[in-house]
């Protein structure tokens, strides 16, 4: 598992993200779970707070908004203490667009984040899995994508797969899909996870040893 365990926060090792939606669904209503999602390594979990760049589409009209390379907005995103942070990052309403690949990500490896979550593309997969941090995107791309999206602002709420992140909220991914948790309710989400989980394997004894109706 590539987890950087924040500070007074229970493990979350050996959790599913299904026991996590099941129990952030049962403190709020709202949708909470990402699908779809790849990586070039599944078997990292990715676990911290978010961190959010909103990408948008490119306009050769708006040289002073698109001018900031990806490594100011980034550095604008994860702030003094990034280590175990995730940066999230919106596909800018380009879905198949690259947002950036080994090279450009390897400040994600430099600074400690946990990783990396984004709708959009990515590129260089084989790079990305030896960096060791998680990441989760909608898939991977060949073509460089700057002239089609670019950062336009960083650390303000986003919509990934149909749901709300704002900075702070905890992300959790594995291969079966994401989950946001609001981060004031972190702690109470992972022991209610662990709760379903202990229920859930209860539950699998008392069917194994279930009687069989007759016939």
């Amino acid at each position: 598992m590539n987890e950087k365990q924040q500070p007074d926060l229970p493990s979350v090792a050996g959790l599913a993200s299904a026991s996590l939606v099941d129990a952030v669904g049962r403190l709020y209503s709202h949708r909470a779970h990402i699908m779809g999602l790849v990586s070039p390594r599944p078997d990292l979990v990715l676990f911290g707070p978010a961190v959010t760049i909103s990408f948008l589409p490119y306009r050769q009209d708006l040289e002073d908004v698109n001018g900031p390379a990806f490594a100011d907005w980034f550095y604008r995103a994860v702030g003094s203490n990034p280590q175990g942070k995730v940066l999230v990052m919106t596909h800018g309403g380009y879905p198949d667009a690259s947002h950036g690949g080994g090279t450009k990500l390897s400040r994600v490896r430099n600074n400690e984040l946990a990783g990396v979550l984004t709708d959009g593309r990515l590129r260089d997969f084989d790079q990305l899995a030896e960096w060791g941090f998680a990441t989760f995107c909608g898939g991977e791309a060949t073509r460089w994508g700057g002239d089609t999206v670019t950062p336009a602002a960083a650390n303000v709420p986003v919509e990934i797969g149909g749901v709300r992140i704002v900075p702070e909220d905890y992300v959790f991914a594995d291969r079966a899909g994401a989950v946001v948790i609001p981060g004031g309710s972190v702690n109470e989400a992972i022991a209610i996870a662990r709760e379903i989980e202990r229920e859930e394997n209860a539950a699998l004894v008392s069917i194994r040893e279930e009687d069989r109706p007759s016939r």
